[in-house]
């Protein structure tokens, strides 16, 4: 599962233009957030991000 540094992110929203499950949302703070249930863990997001602020987490499910 993949999740979203706050303190990196630039807003930029290169990783919700390029996630093929539209998994990224942007929230009314301007963040933005990966809603896990929808996201197919394919890494896009986090091999487009030019400040490495997406990381890959362990789901405690």
């Amino acid at each position: 599962m993949f999740v979203i540094n706050k303190d990196v992110c630039s807003e930029c929203g290169e990783c919700q233009d390029i996630c093929p499950c539209g998994a990224i949302e942007q929230q009314d703070d301007g963040s933005f957030q990966i809603e896990a249930s929808v996201c197919a863990d394919c890494a896009a997001c986090q091999s487009v991000c030019p400040f490495e602020a997406i990381e890959e987490v362990e789901n405690d499910e």
